[in-house]
């Protein structure tokens, strides 16, 4: 084994090992590390636009093809069907009452679904974490990384040329110098333990615990509620998110009829259950309070142990120093609750692969300047999860109030990917997550926290009905200048499909024309040619060639086949 290279990532799961592979391809020599083996379980499955956005502008940067076709589910049918995944067409959400019966059509009144792509071919994914992480693993040790598994990193020690790291591989003690270190490798990794880095946790407002497993035999909800109205794709193949008492369950749908499901615990909802309990007593008991629950999983069976994580979320104080850096997850984790996780990872990967890029002919390694930029944005853009999620919490006492403060998240999501999509730039990958450093949307999600918590005297208690009004009436008013989406239009009935009518109609919030959103909505459409991809580094020139054969980086690829979900579904969608 080599005792030396330039960069040492800790930490082998998706973004890890996409991080390592780009760096190989810019010109690096990478070690990375990884305390257990793949294949292996792991959660935060669900894709989003952003997600993918991120993942083709990386695939077409540095000639990674395996990511442009990851990036809608019809390629990824199309291109590397080995690998499960689900098919993920929008946002579901419901909100169920204790003993509440199933089969009556509750569930209408008190439902929301956005969509977030037009078709199937078009749609995000979720991803079987097993198989995804175990392929970017492969591919980045066929692109010249030098992976090492059953690695236990136990001591580094930094100077001003890098860093040593100790630890033992299968037992045999190893010693490796490098040039710098990433962490990778999620809550409580080495660096935060060797640096003795503090925790920012009292930062985070979002309590909860979880409740999760792999599941066979789910029903489909559209099977125990056939009456609900037609929604703008079929409920089931989503994200879907049920709203209880004691906090909310995801249920995430794989193509192989695998569902991934899971139960957040508020803090009130965990003191709710009959004491200590296993979790799979939790899991059954919450399934028992809420009858559609029941129906849906009564006949499921688990895949592996129900488990349980009392608490899941960590924050630090800082996320890079010199010659060191925290990926995002590594740094701060909230609630799985609108699907934040991947997207964040792939933001990353981006700008450090930009870092690392624009460093790769001198120096070899990020300036103090960048690693502050970095470290900065990662810390605003945790409290702004934190904040979304909190206030959707608190929101979660009365649907009505939960669905307004979605509009917040969907807005913002849906104009960054918008204006990204229309006008493209090199600075995409340090816009701000979440309207973080927008002048409209930075500010919103503590406006509503604080607004919500005054309705709710942060009890979760629902509030009169012309308090919850004003509520929705000011988040329509507050993302106005944002929402290119048409939301928070009462007229939708909670029902919103993909509308590119709204897209242009709202040109003037992306700062353009009329016209010039019309020339470029076939791209949207999923009509553009695929782009040729760019082999090895990816330099100005390698950039400046694909923007000549696909000036808008195109996502969508209008040839594709439907999935055939469509057919099997009850014709909706």
């Amino acid at each position: 084994m080599k005792d030396s290279c330039e960069v040492t990532i800790v930490g082998s799961g998706f973004a890890g090992s996409l991080l390592a592979r780009v760096l190989a391809v810019i010109g690096y020599d990478v070690v990375l590390l990884e305390r257990g083996s793949h294949p292996r379980f792991a959660i935060g499955e669900s894709s989003t636009p952003l997600a993918n956005l991120s993942l083709e502008r990386i695939g077409l940067r540095y000639g990674l093809d395996d990511c442009y076709n990851l990036a809608t589910h019809g390629r990824w049918l199309e291109n590397v069907p080995e690998l499960r995944r689900g098919l993920k067409r929008g946002f579901t959400f419901y909100r169920h009452h204790p003993g509440e019966p199933a089969g009556t059509g509750a569930l209408a009144a008190e439902r929301l679904l956005v969509a977030a792509s037009p078709n199937d071919a078009l749609s995000d994914s979720h991803w079987v974490r097993s198989d995804v992480d175990h392929h970017f693993v492969r591919a980045a040790a066929a692109a010249g990384v030098d992976y090492r598994d059953q690695a236990e990193v136990s001591r580094v020690v930094f100077d001003s040329r890098g860093a040593t790291l100790e630890g033992t591989r299968d037992g045999t003690p190893f010693e490796l110098r490098t040039g710098f270190v990433i962490d990778a490798s999620g809550p409580g990794g080495f660096l935060a333990r060797q640096l003795e880095i503090p925790s920012h946790l009292e930062r985070t407002r979002t309590r909860s615990g979880l409740i999760y497993s792999h599941f066979s035999d789910v029903a489909l909800i559209a099977d125990i509620e056939p009456d609900l109205p037609a929604g703008p794709y079929p409920d089931d193949w989503a994200a879907v998110h049920h709203i209880i008492d004691e906090g909310w369950m995801y249920s995430l749908r794989f193509d192989d009829g695998v569902t991934s499901a899971g139960v957040l615990l508020s803090p009130r909802g965990a003191a709710s259950l009959n004491g200590e309990r296993s979790a799979g007593s939790m899991w059954r008991e919450i399934l028992g309070r809420y009858p559609v629950l029941e129906a849906a999983f009564g006949n499921a069976h688990p895949l592996m142990p129900i488990s349980f994580r009392g608490a899941i979320q960590h924050r630090l104080a800082r996320a890079a120093g010199e010659r060191w850096l925290l990926m995002p997850h590594a740094f701060a984790f909230v609630d799985p609750l609108f699907s934040t996780g991947i997207a964040w990872s792939l933001r990353a990967v981006e700008r450090l692969a930009l870092g690392f890029e624009a460093c790769a002919r001198d120096r070899r390694c990020p300036t103090d300047a960048f690693l502050s930029r970095y470290s900065t944005m990662l810390a605003a853009e945790a409290d702004q999860i934190d904040l979304v999620v909190a206030g959707a919490y608190e929101a979660m006492a009365h649907f009505d109030l939960f669905a307004a403060q979605a509009m917040l998240y969907f807005a913002a999501v849906s104009f960054a990917e918008a204006k990204q999509r229309l006008a493209p730039s090199e600075a995409d990958a340090w816009s701000g997550f979440l309207g973080v450093g927008d002048p409209v949307l930075n500010d919103l999600p503590a406006q509503s926290l604080e607004r919500l918590t005054r309705i709710t005297e942060a009890e979760a208690v629902s509030g009169s009905k012309q308090p919850r009004e004003e509520f929705a009436a000011w988040m329509a008013g507050a993302i106005d200048r944002r929402n290119i989406a048409g939301l928070a239009d009462p007229r939708r009935a909670n029902l919103y499909p993909v509308d590119f009518e709204a897209l242009v109609d709202a040109h003037d919030r992306l700062g353009m024309t009329r016209s010039q959103v019309l020339d470029a909505l076939p791209r949207l459409r999923g009509m553009s040619p695929r782009p040729a991809f760019t082999r090895g580094r990816g330099g100005e020139s390698d950039l400046a060639a694909n923007a000549e054969l696909s000036p808008f980086f195109p996502l969508r690829d209008g040839a594709l086949p439907q999935s055939g979900h469509q057919e099997t579904r009850n014709g909706a969608g």
